[in-house]
């Protein structure tokens, strides 16, 4: 049972996976400050100085403090429940992000991919510079007369 997981373990799509997983988390870290230190706080100033993470709707007070509460945390503190409008934003946010990221990554990759079968589409579709010899099969130039192996008189 060890040999048949550690075969399985080392297999080269559950290393790919695992890669992808690793870079997907740092990637996710990258994408959350982007959006809570860069995107979020040039739209709230766009929009007033509204604070996106303290955007929320107060549903029951908390059992400890009675609201009005100045932050998502101070309601969190006191036990309110609340409805975090700012942070569903915020993760909507980071999707669309990674979203977009993603697209333009798999684009290039396809433009890379469509770039690289170009060259052979063209060979295939270029007229032909050579012919076989029908009496030796080696390959001659498509103009020529004779064989430079054979001799032989081609047509």
């Amino acid at each position: 049972m060890i040999k048949e997981f550690r075969e399985f373990i080392m297999r080269g799509n559950v290393l790919d996976l695992a890669v992808g997983i690793i870079i997907g988390a740092a990637f996710t870290a990258i994408v959350g400050s982007l959006v809570a230190d860069l995107i979020t706080p040039i739209i709230g100033l766009i929009t007033g100085g509204v604070n996106f993470t303290d955007l929320f709707i107060v549903l029951k007070d908390g059992a400890t403090a009675a609201g009005p509460y100045a932050t998502l945390e101070a309601a969190k503190t006191a036990g309110a429940v609340t409805l975090n409008i700012g942070v569903f934003l915020n993760a909507v946010i980071n999707f669309l992000i990674v979203a977009f990221v993603l697209f333009m990554i798999i684009r290039s990759v396809n433009r890379l991919k469509s770039g690289l079968d170009k060259p052979k589409a063209a060979a295939a579709d270029a007229p032909p510079t050579t012919k076989e010899c029908p009496y030796c099969y080696s390959t001659v130039a498509i103009k020529a007369t004779r064989c430079p192996n054979c001799t032989s008189e081609l047509k």
